[in-house]
């Protein structure tokens, strides 16, 4: 994917009106510093157009990215340790989205491979399942690991989330960009933009 535009279009809070966008959309979701800022700005090419933060559960709006005016990057709140009726704001806000999107092709959770998936992410997992969507996992912070312990990580990853055979996981590092291509094939497939480009 050679990006040439990219523009944050719409910043939704809890209470906006989603728009509704004419190009496929990509949702993100993930728990706060999992690395979803960074994942987002290796895959537009930018340094920082999605704000990183130390303060965990920063992102509290849904982020629209229009990508070459050709489909959207879709920013999700990471679920942080906050309060409980926040989470259920948050929660109510991303469920809204997910079942009123038109356009939206497939939604990346993000889990750090350096760990098993926790309590959260097995509930954000089945969650996501139960709104209609098989998560694509993006396990992040690879270049954190030994060579020699991705396998073994990747299939606690598997294990701990009941993964299905078909479950797809991508390893990427936002400091050695390994996982883009391989993100952007998936997501060219799923517009169907691969085939008119190899045409």
């Amino acid at each position: 994917m050679i990006i040439k535009s990219v523009n944050l279009e719409t910043v939704c809070g809890i209470t906006s009106k989603l728009p509704e966008n004419e190009f496929s959309e990509f949702a993100f979701a993930g728990k706060s510093n999992v690395g979803k800022s960074s994942l987002i700005n290796g895959l537009m090419n930018r340094k920082s157009l999605a704000r990183t933060s130390a303060q965990p559960g920063k992102t509290q709006t849904i982020n629209f990215y229009n990508i070459n005016e050709a489909m959207y990057l879709v920013d999700l709140p990471g679920y942080a340790k906050v309060s409980q009726s926040e989470k259920e704001k948050w929660g109510k806000m991303i469920e809204r989205y997910l079942h009123t999107s038109k356009n939206l092709k497939a939604v990346f959770l993000l889990i750090d491979i350096r760990h098993d998936p926790s309590a959260n992410d097995k509930m954000m997992y089945d969650w996501i399942l139960n709104n209609g969507y098989e998560p694509i996992i993006i396990a992040t912070k690879l270049d954190k690991l030994k060579r020699s312990q991705v396998q073994k990580n990747i299939k606690a990853i598997k294990e701990g989330l009941k993964l299905s055979k078909d479950g797809i996981i991508i390893p990427f590092s936002a400091e050695t960009k390994q996982g883009r291509d391989e993100i952007w094939a998936l997501i060219d497939e799923l517009t169907g933009l691969a085939a008119t480009e190899e045409a």
